[in-house]
């Protein structure tokens, strides 16, 4: 059956001497698997629609069983910007690998593939990017199945007089709980407050949030080491970023 499709591609493959194998993320199907034949070919019409990032409508041969094939495609967006710096191509490369591992084969999620084309848009207009990318990284940490409390002590459930982040506990702890982690990390009222709203509210909801740069580092930290225990694969884009991070690129 041909399909046409708007996805964006997460990841792409050699497949022979002139052929890609494409991973997409699509609006009418969710996450897919394509041959793009020729793609490696200097004239070849699906040479730039094959590459990752790119967002584009793919007319697509949908097969039951085995490898689809896209027929024809044209770029709809390419994200120019982000392909210019490499700092912008590491967090773009990050959330779409976070979604490539955390999506299922043809799970159909329009929610996130516009939170998709949104947070990459962001990266791709703006130079901080860094609030956007968390919350995307916090919904698919939900779409793993494995996203904190955050609206109330994970010990208690109590929802006021919250004032630590607990990795070890996996998630938020009131003032009553705080002893049941001497490693929990004390949080800002005002992150306290945030944290739910990262995690639900769609990134067009938000506009500009204003955050101090100090717990923006420090959410980045405590995500960081929240993946590192609870997520279950290890991210080449992530460890690339903490060499940048190290080298203060």
């Amino acid at each position: 059956m041909l399909k046409e499709l708007d996805g964006i591609v997460l990841k792409s493959r050699d497949y022979g001497e002139t052929h890609k194998i494409i991973t997409m993320y699509t609006k009418q199907i969710g996450k897919m698997t394509a041959l793009c034949r020729g793609a490696n070919k200097a004239k070849s019409r699906l040479s730039a629609v094959s590459q990752p990032f790119i967002y584009g409508e793919f007319f697509t041969y949908l097969s039951g069983k085995g490898l689809s094939t896209v027929q024809q495609a044209t770029v709809k967006q390419s994200y120019r910007s982000i392909r210019e710096d490499i700092i912008k191509t590491a967090y773009a490369a990050y959330i779409v690998e976070l979604l490539e591992i955390n999506a299922g084969d043809r799970e159909r999620d329009v929610f996130i593939f516009d939170q998709l084309t949104q947070t990459l848009q962001w990266i791709n207009d703006k130079e901080d990017y860094f609030i956007p990318v968390m919350m995307f990284e916090l919904k698919m940490f939900k779409k793993g199945g494995f996203l904190p409390v955050i609206d109330a002590c994970v010990r208690c459930n109590q929802t006021e007089g919250l004032q630590a982040f607990s990795v070890f506990e996996g998630g938020l702890l009131c003032a009553n709980c705080r002893h049941t982690d001497p490693h929990a990390r004390t949080i800002a009222p005002a992150l306290v407050k945030m944290l739910p709203i990262l995690a639900h509210v769609p990134i067009e909801r938000v506009g500009n949030i204003s955050v101090k740069q100090e717990n923006i580092q420090l959410l980045r930290q405590l995500l960081d080491e929240y993946y590192d225990r609870y997520g279950s694969y290890r991210l080449k884009s992530k460890r690339f970023l903490q060499q940048m991070d190290k080298f203060s690129l």
